[in-house]
This record gives C-alpha cells, structure tokens and sequence, in this order.
C-alpha cells in the first residue's frame, strides 16, 4: 500500500550543523523537531532521513561511528514517540575523499537516489510527499525525485533570492512545517 513520506535532512534540519557532526556529545537538536515529527506521524507520514555524509568518505569518521550516532538519534526520537523509518546516507563524494569513497554517485545530493531508493522499499507516493531540507541540494534531489513539495528552512543561515526560488516554501525551521502543511492540504 502506498504511503506518503517527510524526507528530512538531518545537518541544519533535525540538528544544528556544526559541521560533520559524528559524536553524540556534538548533535544538538534544533528546537520543536520532535513536536513537528509528531505531528507529521500524526498526518500520516512517515519519515525518512536523507543525509550526505561526505566526512565518512573524507576519513573524518567512520561508517560505524555514522550508525551508532543514527542509532541514537533515532532513540531520542522513539521516546518522544515518533519513528524514523530508515536513515539513508552518501559517504561519497566526487572529489574530496578517500580512494574507496571517492565516487561520482547517484546517492548523493543533489541527485536522488538515496530518495528513489526509499520510495521503492517503502512504496511512496511522491505526490503526496514533502522533503525538507537546508540546501539547494535537498531541492534539486526532491525534485529529481518527482517529490511534490520542497520546503527549504533556513535554520539560521540566509538564502539569496535565487536560491529560495528553488523551494515551495521557506521557513525558519522545521517547526514552522506543520503550519505548512495545515494551509496546503
């Protein structure tokens, strides 16, 4: 059965980027994440995690350090009830990494395969479905994906008029999304 999804980066949407965060004493959530996620779960959604890791591919850290710190995020999340359904993620990046890791791939944003990848295991409707994210790159990947709505939030940094032209809708932060949501549907 097809269902709708939030697809959420994670730097700059569910935590305040400080810059290839990998250790859990670093990952902050930003404010209102977890009562926007329930409200999405309450919607219907569910939710999906999209990130590019490219500090996994520099050497920075590792995969395993990139799990565990999943892992927990995503406890944090089940106790204030709400699931994360999967975590996707690029270590790739086409020129700054390490041998194994430096590849022009299709996972990374902009492109989006790690999107294509969630709608075909999790049966999304794209129509139906929003992706938020804090670059251009999480626009273009929604886009290329077919996902209906592009929301960009600003999460403390400012866009140019071009940029913000790419999204749907821009906003502070992932809390101002259920408001949204509610207008549009």
């Amino acid at each position: 059965m097809s269902q709708k999804a939030i697809f959420l980066d994670r730097d700059g949407v569910i935590n305040i980027d400080h810059a290839y965060v990998h250790k859990r004493e670093d990952f902050q959530f930003i404010e209102g994440v977890f009562e926007a996620c329930q409200y999405f779960i309450a919607q219907g959604y569910i939710i999906v995690v999209v990130t590019n890791q490219s500090g996994i591919g520099r050497g920075y850290y590792t995969e395993a350090q990139f799990n565990v710190l999943s892992q927990w995020m995503c406890g944090e999340f089940a106790k204030h009830g709400v699931a994360i359904s999967k975590v996707y993620f690029c270590p790739h990046h086409p020129s700054k990494a390490e041998p194994e890791y430096l590849v022009d791939c299709q996972c990374r944003k902009p492109r989006a395969g790690m999107l294509m990848q969630a709608i075909n295991e999790f049966d999304i409707k794209v129509e139906n479905s929003v992706m938020v994210g804090d670059k251009v790159s999480d626009i273009q990947a929604a886009r290329s994906a077919g996902v209906k709505t592009a929301i960009l939030v600003e999460s403390g940094q400012a866009f140019d008029k071009a940029t913000m032209e790419t999204a749907d809708f821009v906003c502070s932060s992932l809390d101002k999304v259920p408001s949204i949501l509610s207008s549009i549907s």
